[in-house]
């Protein structure tokens, strides 16, 4: 029976919901939840239960909405109906309100999976409400340090959150992930690890602002055969008995679509819990096949006979990572321009010296056309300049302030048929998108 705190509390939060969307003022993805909550402080928990199949929460600081898209893509070609919280509100009011939109009046939700992407600092807090079928955590970097703290200190809880769980609880982690790894072997759930074996990837050296290379478990300097991205690698700790997991899934097991290595671990993630639930190997590779990206996430526009592609760069090790691949791309065509969009407004982190952690030397070394903008334009600008080798580089760099003509400037000098990369922070990324197709996504 449907007790009357709940169906007030959906009821009022679906209200909220229209009128919101009525009036034009977003996407109402967190106010109704916020509200359902005032009702029924226990919401999520009680929306949470009537999932048939159960609940995938996808952790990670970086990856998180493409895993999650991709999953659900997948998911939904196996024949599930599946929730998901895609307009990527991953704190606890968001999750709830996600669930309402899924319910009808009275609370009841007829699904057979919610997949979740959840914030990495708030994941504690879900679990005390929520025991999930699945959690897929996709790496850790450092990311707006004033909000998490480091890696170790968010593994820690992590871990303390998932030990009272049922044992029913699969976890699904990067194994490359050194912090990872030692999480999986010492939880006592079932656990299932994805990593890449393509010596030809590797880095030339271990990046400067690598996050984590030291064993988990007795503090020794890792020895590292070789890294993928940041601290994400094959290893071993010559001091203890601390070595990395075998793998469950590898690169060689499905074709990568979306550019960047970072894609190539996303790729593994949603395809090692989809086979870990029992979808066939030929509904997950046919997905993969024709998934396109999530907005932001190497999304692609084409603009007046002009590609755009939109590499969504938060935090050092995803700057770094956008770099490589426009880098590999400028390589073999060296017409495209690239966009840099820099912000510090709270979903971006309100510091932005972690620019200085990225090696936007490789950026500038191939010359070309770089336009700059953003709230802290001159801080980009500035970190672009101490790149230059010498005042002979062949860059040309543009500095605007107001974004709307940095856009416009930037596809002024992209020739037809030719590509944009624009490389923004998150809030910058909902603008550019808003200026391009005319809406806003949140």
């Amino acid at each position: 029976m449907i007790k009357f705190p709940l169906a007030l509390a959906v009821a009022t939060a679906k209200i909220v919901t229209g009128t919101v969307r009525m009036l034009g003022l977003g996407a109402a993805s967190v106010l109704p939840g916020a509200i359902a909550r005032r009702f029924h402080p226990r919401l999520l928990a009680v929306l949470s239960k009537q999932i048939k199949e159960g609940v995938i929460l996808v952790v990670g600081t970086n990856g998180k909405t493409t895993t999650s898209l991709l999953l659900k893509e997948i998911l939904q070609n196996a024949g599930y109906g599946v929730i998901h919280n895609s307009t990527g509100a991953n704190l606890i009011n968001g999750l709830v309100t996600c669930l309402i939109e899924n319910s009808n009046l009275w609370g009841k939700i007829e699904a057979d999976y919610a997949i979740l992407e959840v914030d990495e600092n708030v994941l504690p807090l879900v679990l005390k409400e929520c025991n999930p079928s699945h959690i897929l955590a996709l790496n850790l970097f450092r990311d707006q340090l004033d909000r998490y703290g480091e890696v170790d200190t968010i593994s820690h809880r992590w871990q303390g959150a998932i030990a009272p769980l049922s044992q029913a609880t699969t976890i699904v982690l990067n194994g490359d992930d050194p912090t990872l790894c030692y999480l999986g072997q010492n939880i006592d759930k079932k656990v299932l690890f994805f990593g890449l074996n393509e010596t030809d990837l590797y880095l030339e050296e271990i990046p400067h602002a690598v996050d984590s290379i030291y064993c988990p478990k007795c503090g020794h300097p890792l020895d590292y055969q070789g890294v993928y991205l940041s601290h994400l690698g094959d290893y071993d700790c010559p001091k203890c008995d601390f070595t990395k997991s075998k793998l469950d899934v590898n690169s060689q097991e499905w074709e990568q679509i979306l550019i960047g290595v970072y894609n190539k671990y996303n790729t593994l993630a949603a395809g090692l819990l989809a086979q870990s639930v029992g979808v066939e190997k030929e509904v997950i590779n046919k997905t993969i096949t024709n998934f396109k990206a999530a907005f932001g996430r190497a999304e692609e526009l084409t603009i007046n006979n002009k590609n755009i592609r939109i590499l969504l760069s938060k935090n050092p090790v995803g700057m770094n990572e956008t770099i490589r691949a426009v880098n590999d791309l400028k390589k073999i065509n060296p017409h495209c321009t690239t966009m840099m969009i820099l912000n510090d407004r709270t979903p971006d982190g309100t510091d932005v010296s972690w620019i200085w952690d990225v090696d936007t030397e490789k950026l500038v070394e191939l010359g070309g056309n770089i336009v700059v903008s953003g709230d802290r334009v001159y801080d980009m600008a500035l970190r672009l300049k101490y790149s230059l080798d010498s005042l002979e580089n062949n860059l040309n760099l543009i500095v605007k302030e107001n974004l709307s003509e940095a856009i416009d400037e930037a596809l002024k000098i992209t020739p037809e048929h030719q590509t944009l990369y624009i490389i923004p922070t998150y809030s910058a990324m909902l603008e550019v998108r808003k200026i391009l197709v005319g809406r806003s996504i949140l």
